[in-house]
């Protein structure tokens, strides 16, 4: 691979990695590609592309682009955290959602694509009226989740919406904590964990300012508990903390040191002790080393291929 091209993929894995860290505007930058989504079996969906192209492709454990597609427009595996979380694949392995990245605040609408993840068929193309970013998807694939941004000027207020695949339409209510229905959501994504089956997904929220809270959404039961995190209002470290999910309890973590443990059969909270955490919940993108390298080579072979499919004659 060229010097030049190896370099420039090493600066764009930085920002994306950088930008997945940074506490500000919920995911104003939703571009998952480079990082990716990957498989229980180890396999890796990438993206990579400019404005008017895109190329996804499945990696395999041995870092081997196994399949590729070139698709119209520019679209991207969505991000659903800052701690680098992605999102867009059913737990069933049959849907991969792909979303148009996010160049400004607020956009008139939001396009995204539903792929048949194996063959790359493009299912369908839908374009939302208004602001969203991607937020969830159910384990069959039947139902996507959204956020959609309530105000021109506060990014902070926003609804969660759900997605019928067989009407192609948005549920006419927002998905809310039944216990809590006129309670405003305000805040930041800082962190991501989602159950092994796929139902379930958790998300760290910094609360905007007010309480920070867990927001354990049902992905098949269309429904949501807001799970409130007292012992962490004013934490300074909120932006580095993450969530981790293990064998039914899902725990608040700063580096190895368990600050919150939930329930997830009754959301209650309590303190752990401070026993290190096991690792599990996010998986990353691959670091440069161990691997990474070899991810990075594939990245900038299709980054390669884009560039010729760009300048091949028409």
């Amino acid at each position: 691979m060229p010097t030049r091209l190896l370099f420039s993929i090493l600066l764009v894995a930085g920002a994306v990695a950088t930008t997945a860290r940074a506490d500000g505007l919920p995911l104003l930058t939703d571009d998952a590609g480079l990082r990716g989504i990957a498989t229980p079996a180890g396999f890796n969906y990438v993206t990579i592309g400019d404005h008017d192209r895109t190329v996804v492709a499945r990696i395999s454990p041995k870092q081997r682009i196994v399949a590729s597609r070139f698709l119209p427009g520019r679209f991207t595996i969505p991000g659903v955290a800052y701690d680098g979380s992605a999102g867009g694949l059913s737990a069933d392995g049959k849907t991969l959602v792909l979303i148009r990245p996010r160049v400004a605040f607020p956009r008139a609408t939001t396009p995204f694509v539903i792929l048949d993840p194996r063959s790359f068929r493009v299912r369908a193309m839908v374009t939302l009226r208004g602001d969203f970013s991607f937020d969830a998807i159910s384990p069959d694939g039947s139902t996507l989740y959204f956020i959609q941004y309530l105000s021109r000027t506060d990014p902070t207020r926003y609804a969660v919406r759900a997605f019928d695949r067989a009407s192609g339409r948005l549920l006419s209510e927002p998905i809310v904590d039944r216990a809590e229905p006129d309670e405003d959501m305000h805040g930041n994504p800082v962190s991501r964990a989602t159950s092994a089956n796929g139902r379930w997904a958790y998300t760290l929220y910094d609360g905007g300012g007010k309480m920070p809270f867990i927001h354990a959404l049902d992905t098949v039961g269309h429904d949501a508990h807001c799970i409130d995190l007292d012992a962490l209002a004013g934490n300074p470290k909120l932006p580095q903390l993450r969530l981790r999910l293990r064998n039914e309890v899902l725990s608040v973590v700063d580096g190895s040191k368990a600050l919150l443990a939930v329930d997830v059969n009754s959301f209650r909270v309590k303190k752990p002790g401070q026993a290190p955490v096991p690792s599990g919940g996010t998986t990353p993108w691959l670091p440069i080393g161990a691997g990474g390298v070899g991810l990075l080579a594939v990245l900038g072979a299709l980054s390669l291929l884009v560039r010729r499919r760009r300048l091949a004659p028409t």
